[in-house]
């Protein structure tokens, strides 16, 4: 290696402005100098000159390299004036403007300088020390003139870069330097000539790294077979942990194909997005798999596995193979036979709902012991974490099912909106998780008409809406343009983006060109804008006039919950705030009704003459009648009045404790909806409402008079109790379809009344686990086990809770153990409490999905309150050590540990424990403080007046 070579390496190269300068000098022939004194002076100050301006450029060339050093990742402390310098230098910056050395490597976003056409991609993984290396091959054009690559690699140690042009010159290009840029997870590699526009360049880059423990990027994990520990690994890139794996362009923009080839040890089997192509075998054991060249796509869907697992086939009339993989006890119970079925019937149903074929030849789906997400969509790859994809029919509830079953839908509804078409950027993410969201229901539907999601899902629709705001949008948009529209338009935003990015007026344009081929000139962007680009939601106020003509008032304002952040920040809460909203209204009377049409609410305040309002649409707006117009409201109920009965139902009780809590209603009105439920014969109603009593329990559960709540609840539960009745003790066969509503609501009323304390409940729960642990035959059925362990668990001794571990460990069905695991944490001894959560997080009988889960399922319990919570802090270290960045995201655990601290000693300790433990960025804390704020202010300004009324209807 040269001299030139050798100081590029060691990061001290001259910058090109000087190399440039530097001219070569043909030898003097001249065998007789003359020298003279001026000349020798001259010479001197010429070669001082030269020594003063090398040292300047060796002195730039260090300040640079602190700039950018890996190990650091900070800037060099050069002085006040030039750091000053440097900071007016990067905030003149722009994103995209990334030449003329502007150190683009500082920005969240790539340069848009090259983009990637294809990856060449070669792991050789070792689970015996769980490490790999690889060299990744990338094509990539140039758009606009650089010397600087700049793509992202996070823990990776990079080996080896080199750079070729597609130019006749042999050899790889000169590298200046490279380093990394931890901040902005960046690898800078900088050429000493400019690469060109409209030419296409290739770099090869080797590298290793650890297969890690954290479950993102490239981890592993781990199950129990036969007594022996067995160990797979796997990837999660989503959303930006592909550069854990190999170095890549790691932004959804920057779609390209893969050709990924993985070596490892022949006692295990490979998985990615596609087939494979070509196996090849070594003398030493190992084997490698060629994989066949992906479609184009972005990153963070790219995806393998290395595993011992079996599996079970399926094959769709088109040719499609669809293969789910799992341990093989799993594979052999046929605990993955449920999952493949519907998947086979799904791919059928979205290539006809879109009319676009399923692009891949295969889809595989991967169970897997841990995982920080329930599953991710990986093209032709999904990975699920087991318990949302293995189903034991034989010992699983109805909820179980239609959890597992909406989690399947979800997923592979998301090879079409997400693999196939991506989001630009992270903004719309909606785009993919909203359609996926919305088609749980549709999907759902389709497999089990008798289920009746999609009719039910309108009155639940404030429920889903909750989570899953693109889901409402896009279901109002379904009905307001017809499904024939609304299916053709989603066909045209499939076939001109696929393979492709698209942003939400990709999205809007194809919708309204639907709409305007129909004759109807509706812009969906000036509409949607309103929904997607404005913060928050309204609530729309529709009140009876006093006049003969029978008028209505409908307003829209903007909904706060708590009103208090209108007077702390009113910039954030625009009065102009307004939106377009369809409304379904419908004029008639009892015994009458006209067809439905469809109005337009844009104004703040708007009148019209109507009888009846039903709007199908209540997922995103809310309907509330004046105060002094609630109680006829309710009145009517009682007696069955057809139009109010239509008023109610769209307004489900969690949705006016919503409305209480924020303060647009009185305390009493969610409490008051209650009071009709004995008459209730539908079972989503009844979720709703207990939504909103297990809420209001977790708020009082504390007080003195906490009594009186139960007291009230149990006296509107006990009635639809004791006419329902308990499921058979014997269950025949597995899942009937037509029972699910019956069995729903008969599950949801026994939930609440063994939750509230109703001693015909206890008994029968008490009678059932004691008959188990006697006859050792588990007669308990599916449908209420859950119900029964906790309620067993939490009124019976000791004995009962380690007869429960013990089973725990010898069930191998996954949503039994699940089940299992959770009654534990029922327990009103706070040192079982207390044994659970320490084995959870240090023994391995526990799985690690299932940690957070326990840590939850503690606080839920009254007694666990605080302890969940102190637990939680007090193990901050260990589990951020062992989830890292997905301890973060996973604002569940977040949630699920705050959600019930309601004094201001508590509030106080959450913000201690943000600031002390570096939690500032995640945003599941900053929803915590929001929310706990929130229950102070409530125990504060409503609590007394809460139970004032509840007493009075209690003696009434």
């Amino acid at each position: 290696m040269g001299i030139e070579d050798a100081s590029m390496r060691n990061g001290r190269a001259l910058s090109d402005q000087w190399a440039d300068s530097v001219v070569v000098r043909p030898r003097t022939t001249e065998q007789h100098i003359t020298v003279n004194k001026r000349l020798v002076l001259g010479f001197a100050i010429s070669i001082l000159t030269l020594i003063i301006v090398t040292a300047i450029a060796i002195t730039l060339s260090v300040s640079f390299e602190r700039c950018a050093a890996e190990s650091s990742g900070a800037l060099a402390a050069n002085g006040s004036s030039n750091s000053k310098w440097k900071q007016s230098r990067d905030a003149n910056i722009s994103h995209r403007d990334s030449e003329d050395g502007q150190q683009p490597w500082r920005h969240l976003r790539l340069p848009a300088t090259l983009r990637p056409r294809h990856y060449d991609l070669r792991l050789s993984v070792s689970m015996e020390n769980f490490t790999f290396s690889g060299e990744v091959h990338i094509e990539f054009e140039c758009v606009h003139s650089t010397k600087l690559i700049v793509l992202h690699t996070d823990r990776l140690e990079v080996d080896k870069v080199l750079v070729y042009s597609d130019s006749k010159k042999a050899g790889a290009m000169r590298i200046q330097r490279r380093f990394h840029y931890q901040p902005k997870q960046v690898f800078v590699i900088a050429l000493h000539r400019e690469m060109k526009p409209l030419r296409t360049y290739k770099i090869n880059i080797t590298f290793h790294a650890h297969i890690e423990h954290e479950l993102l990027g490239f981890f592993r994990s781990s199950y129990v077979l036969n007594g022996e520990r067995r160990f797979l690994a796997v990837t999660q890139f989503s959303p930006t942990h592909a550069r854990k794996a190999f170095p890549c362009f790691d932004e959804p923009i920057y779609k390209a194909t893969f050709r990924v080839s993985l070596k490892h040890e022949s006692s295990y089997q490979s998985l990615s997005n596609m087939p494979v192509e070509a196996l090849t075998s070594d003398e030493d054991g190992w084997v490698t798999n060629h994989f066949s060249r992906t479609p184009r796509m972005s990153t963070y869907y790219l995806a393998w596995a290395v595993c011992n697992f079996t599996y079970r086939e399926a094959v769709t009339d088109s040719g499609v193979v669809i293969r789910l993989y799992a341990r093989p006890d799993a594979i052999q119970s046929g605990l993955g036979d449920y999952a493949l079925h519907i998947t086979k019937r799904l791919l059928h149903f979205y290539q006809d709902y879109f009319k676009v074929k399923y692009s891949l030849p295969k889809l595989d789906l991967l169970a897997v012991p841990k995982h920080p997400y329930a599953a991710m969509e990986n093209w032709g790859l999904s990975v699920f974490v087991e318990q949302k994809i293995l189903l034991d029919p034989d010992v699983s509830s109805f909820s179980y099912q239609m959890e597992l079953t909406m989690v399947v839908v979800h997923e592979i509804c998301h090879q079409w909106f997400g693999d196939l078409v991506t989001p630009v950027w992270w903004e719309d993410v909606w785009l993919k998780e909203g359609f996926a969201h919305y088609f749980e229901y549709i999907g759902t539907d389709f497999l089990f008409p008798k289920w009746n999601m999609v009719s039910c899902c309108a009155e639940v629709s404030a429920i889903v809406f909750s989570s899953f705001h693109g889901a409402a949008l896009i279901r109002m948009l379904a009905n307001v343009m017809g499904q024939a529209l609304f299916q053709r338009g989603l066909n045209d935003y499939l076939m001109t983006h696929m393979y492709g990015n698209a942003a939400r007026n990709d999205l809007w344009n194809k919708f309204s060109e639907a709409m305007q081929r129909e004759g109807k000139d509706i812009n969906i962007t000036q509409v949607m804008d309103r929904w997607t680009l404005q913060m928050g939601y309204p609530v729309v106020t529709i009140s009876k006039n006093d006049s003969l003509d029978n008028s209505v008032t409908i307003s829209q304002e903007h909904f706060v919950y708590d009103t208090d952040a209108k007077i702390q920040n009113p910039e954030l809460f625009n009065k102009s705030f307004q939106w377009q909203i369809p409304l379904t209204l419908a004029v008639g009377n009892s015994s009458h009704i006209s067809t439905e049409t469809i109005i337009w609410v844009s104004n703040k305040t708007g009148t019209m003459s109507v009888v009846l309002i039903n709007s199908t649409l209540p997922q995103y707006i809310q309907h509330l009648s004046h105060i002094h117009n609630f109680n006829h409201i309710l009145k009517a109920i009682v007696f069955n009045d057809f139009i109010f009965n239509i008023l109610i139902t769209v307004s489900d009780p969690h949705a006016f404790f919503l409305f209480s809590r924020a303060g647009y209603l009185p305390q009493n009105v969610p409490l008051q909806m209650i009071s009709y439920l004995s008459q209730e014969t539908e079972f989503l109603p009844w979720h709703a409402a207990s939504r909103a009593l297990y809420q209001l329990d977790k708020l009082l559960d504390r007080t003195e008079d906490h009594s009186l709540f139960s007291d009230y609840v149990l006296k509107q539960v006990e009635p639809k109790y004791h006419k329902l009745g308990w499921p058979a003790t014997s269950p025949e066969g597995s899942f009937v379809q037509a029972a699910y509503q019956t069995e729903e609501l008969q599950r949801e009323v026994i939930m609440l009344a063994c939750s509230f304390g109703n001693k015909h409940c206890h008994r029968q729960a008490v009678s059932l686990i004691s008959d188990w642990i006697s006859s050792n035959k588990n007669r308990i059925p599916p449908n209420v086990r859950d119900i029964v362990y906790c309620t067993g668990v939490s009124l019976m001794d000791e004995d009962v809770w380690e007869f429960i571990w013990m089973k725990f460990h010898s069930s191998t069905a996954i949503s039994e153990k699940k089940v299992l695991l959770e009654a534990l944490t029922c327990s009103d001894n706070i040192f079982l409490l207390n044994r659970l959560l320490n084995l959870s997080l240090t023994s391995d009988l526990v799985p690690d999905q299932e940690v957070i889960d326990v840590i939850i399922h503690v606080g839920r319990n009254p007694l666990g309150r605080h302890l969940s919570w102190r637990y939680f802090r007090e193990k901050w270290d260990i589990l951020n050590s062992r989830y890292g960045e997905a301890l973060f995201m996973n604002s569940k655990l977040i949630s699920g540990v705050t959600e019930f601290l309601n004094t201001e000693a508590e509030l106080n300790e959450l913000k201690e424990f943000i600031l002390t433990s570096g939690g500032e960025s995640a945003p599941g804390f900053a929803r915590a403080i929001e929310i706990v704020q929130a229950n102070v202010k409530w125990h504060i300004l409503f609590q007394q007046q809460f139970y004032r009324w509840m007493r009075k209807a209690l003696d009434g």
